[in-house]
């Protein structure tokens, strides 16, 4: 239950697709009881996916995760403090929270995990705005808001008397309209702003074949692409396919770019595939055929080892100039081959809350 649960601070829940003009901002606030080695309440937002804040229990202060964050600090300086602050009263709305959460699942003690997620995307072609506010607990969802409507779903039986409630508040409605309208958006815009030079790029990303041994799949890796949403797969004939083939997850590199790899666990004509990778909005394609020199292998490393230290114990000999000649010619041609609340009601029945500063 608890793998589950931290799995949906991870990957958060199932969020719409995105294209490369479409971008978001989302924030995680995550409560939990009886976990030693995780904090008692966490938030991380992400902007494009990217991770650039993040506040814990533990150290209590709000941190840049990038540094370009930095930037705001110097045109505002009562920013981290701000943010600091609020993060602080979250934290205790949201352990009174859990413990609500307890109460209406009848669970008296354990591991019990509590989640918030909630943002907005912006296209910034034709400025349309969508957002989401979806709530969990113990990795599964509790209630969300339908945030073109301005509804509350519950999704668990145990969330109705907070459905009922949050429905007739028309100021929590007022605020909410004009939370995802107007402030998420542009705080979103204004971390694009600062954020440019690593959340927008043009580059392409770099597509290899990868190899372990002659029977192992054949892994097409495609790293350095953002933002986080693409397409990796392979073609046979033209046709894409899905038998034989396992994807991989998306995951960030260090740069703030993303990698994904599909493997191909069989291909009775390697002739016949192809690798292709595809970003929505981006017109070219990046196509890599199943070619015996476009594959990268342990095997091949071995060989170009072996006549590495070839060329070591030759060197000597003057007798063996003419051998070394032969192998740098060897070495070349191998070479080019490779080429993410107000407080608790206590007006008598347990009640979960929302923090409207929480959200700004």
């Amino acid at each position: 239950m608890i793998a589950k649960a931290l799995l949906f601070l991870i990957v958060g829940l199932q969020i719409p697709t995105v294209t490369p003009v479409i971008h978001t901002l989302k924030y995680f606030r995550t409560a939990s009881t009886k976990i030693s080695t995780f904090p008692a309440y966490v938030e991380v937002g992400y902007v494009d996916g990217v991770a650039f804040v993040r506040y814990d229990s533990d150290r209590k202060k709000a941190q840049a995760q990038q540094d370009w964050m930095e930037e705001i600090a110097a045109d505002d300086p009562d920013y981290w403090e701000t943010e600091t602050q609020r993060n602080v009263v979250n934290e205790n709305v949201f352990r009174v929270n859990i413990g609500i959460a307890q109460e209406r699942f009848n669970h008296t003690g354990g591991v019990h995990v509590l989640q918030w997620m909630f943002g907005c995307e912006w296209n910034d072609e034709n400025g349309q705005v969508d957002g989401w506010n979806r709530h969990s607990y113990d990795g599964e969802d509790f209630i969300s808001l339908d945030t073109r409507t301005m509804s509350y779903v519950a999704a668990k039986p145990q969330a109705f008397v907070t459905k009922l409630k949050w429905d007739r508040d028309e100021d929590r409605k007022k605020y909410r309209k004009h939370y995802y309208a107007e402030i998420c958006p542009s705080a979103l815009k204004k971390l694009l702003r600062y954020g440019r030079s690593v959340l927008v790029t043009t580059k392409p990303p770099k597509v290899s074949l990868l190899q372990k041994t002659p029977s192992s799949p054949i892994t097409c890796h495609a790293s350095g692409f953002y933002p986080d949403v693409a397409d990796l797969f392979w073609r046979r004939d033209g046709e894409q396919i899905h038998h034989d083939v396992e994807l991989g997850q998306t995951l960030p590199n260090h740069d703030g770019t993303f990698q994904m790899t599909a493997d191909l666990t069989a291909a009775e004509a390697a002739a016949r595939y192809e690798c292709v990778f595809q970003q929505p909005g981006v017109d070219r394609e990046i196509v890599t055929k199943l070619e015996r020199r476009n594959i990268l292998s342990n095997r091949r490393n071995e060989e170009e080892e072996k006549i590495k230290k070839i060329v070591t114990i030759a060197a000597p000999s003057a007798a063996a100039t003419a051998l070394l000649v032969v192998i740098a010619v060897v070495v070349s041609r191998h070479k080019c081959k490779r080429d993410d609340y107000d407080p608790a009601s206590t007006d008598g029945g347990a009640e979960l809350s929302e923090s409207r500063t929480a959200e700004t």
